[in-house]
């Protein structure tokens, strides 16, 4: 097969924008917590992006400030340009926990965010029937989630993020409760869809490997308050395949993120008096 380089597919065009985004939790009756501090990063149309960093370094309140769920101290957020001031039907979240209604079946789960929509019930179940076939669910449809493996949870949750057709796919650790294999299974299959369907994806993980293989740039968040300590560029072609993560060129990817992202662990670990 023809290899192919995807990075930046259309790096010219920002999707996303980041700009000095600092926010400090205020719990009642506790210290402040400084979660990021002047962060700043871009996504173009159509990357692959994930993030890494210490634990409690604020990568998943970033993702919440960009879904419109939680409005920075200061700072902006643009998608295309404009200011992301609250939940849009453009961008949808994968979260690590399924996070299916167990009363639905997987074709009811899937179609739920069109339903909310007022879309007609021909024009939910094609669609729904469009994304069982791309996520490799046919024949299991009518199922309910407590009959699935988590891999085919996973696989649910992410047929109905896309179910709506949002522009930006934000991906919360989706992958961290599966064992080994499965996971390894899940992050061919998620090459695969975005290829696809052709999405901007925000990728948050602790698996540096899962990053390095997923990705067309790293981005490594520094210990709290989380800034942009390092962006690293993927430079291997796609299609991927297993295989590719026993090269040497990915081996070096790997210590290099690894490099940058120990420094920022001990600096955690000094910050917590460990």
């Amino acid at each position: 097969m023809p290899q192919k380089n995807y990075a930046g597919r259309d790096s010219m065009v920002p999707c996303i924008q980041a700009r000095d985004i600092t926010l400090t939790f205020k719990p009642k009756n506790r210290d402040p917590v400084a979660a990021l501090k002047s962060l700043t990063l871009d996504v173009s149309q159509g990357e692959f992006l994930s993030i890494v960093g210490p634990s409690g370094c604020g990568k998943s309140t970033f993702l919440n400030i960009l879904l419109g769920l939680i409005k920075p101290d200061t700072g902006e957020m643009r998608l295309n340009g404009k200011q992301i001031t609250g939940p849009g039907q453009e961008r949808a979240m994968v979260f690590q926990e399924f996070g299916l209604l167990p009363w639905r079946t997987v074709l009811a789960n899937i179609e739920l965010g069109l339903e909310l929509k007022g879309i007609q019930p021909s024009v939910r179940r094609e669609r729904g029937m469009e994304l069982i076939k791309m996520a490799g669910l046919i024949g299991f449809e009518n199922h309910y989630p407590h009959e699935l493996s988590g891999g085919m949870k996973q696989r649910v949750g992410l047929a109905r993020a896309l179910a709506t057709d949002p522009e930006v796919l934000l991906m919360d650790e989706p992958f961290a409760s599966l064992d080994a294999q499965t996971r390894d299974l899940m992050q061919a299959e998620l090459l695969q869809i975005w290829d696809r369907a052709k999405k901007t994806v925000i990728f948050v993980t602790h698996s540096i490997e899962e990053a390095a293989y997923l990705s067309d740039r790293v981005i490594v968040i520094s210990a709290r308050p989380g800034r942009t300590k390092d962006i690293i560029k993927i430079h291997l072609p796609r299609p991927r395949d297993y295989e590719m993560r026993l090269s040497p060129e990915f081996n070096e990817i790997k210590a290099g993120i690894w490099s940058t992202l120990k420094e920022e662990l001990i600096t955690k670990r000094a910050g917590d008096g460990v």
